[in-house]
């Protein structure tokens, strides 16, 4: 266990599974005709894959830089996110 987390490798898997989610949800509004807004819940994902990314620049003992510019990327994400969840109401 201790090597799945010094290798970065349960970054990997995590990101693995969010990637079956967001297939699985794709699908489930595919077949169901729900109104889910698809950008919004894509970029929630970005935004979390951003930060699981700073994660295992940190775990794996890479330079600072990699793990800042992930985590740049994570604020520039959830913004889009928030952006997008907050309209006003017509």
């Amino acid at each position: 266990m201790a090597e799945l987390f010094s290798s970065g490798r349960i970054v990997d898997l995590i990101l693995a599974m969010m990637i079956v989610e967001a297939l699985v949800l794709y699908g489930v509004v595919r077949a169901t005709g729900l109104a889910v807004p698809l950008r919004g819940l894509l970029l929630n994902l970005a935004a979390g894959a951003c930060l699981l990314l700073a994660l295992r620049a940190v775990l794996t003992g890479a330079a600072w830089p990699v793990a800042a510019v992930w985590l740049t990327l994570a604020l520039a994400t959830h913004l889009g996110d928030l952006g997008q969840r907050m309209r006003r109401p017509r």
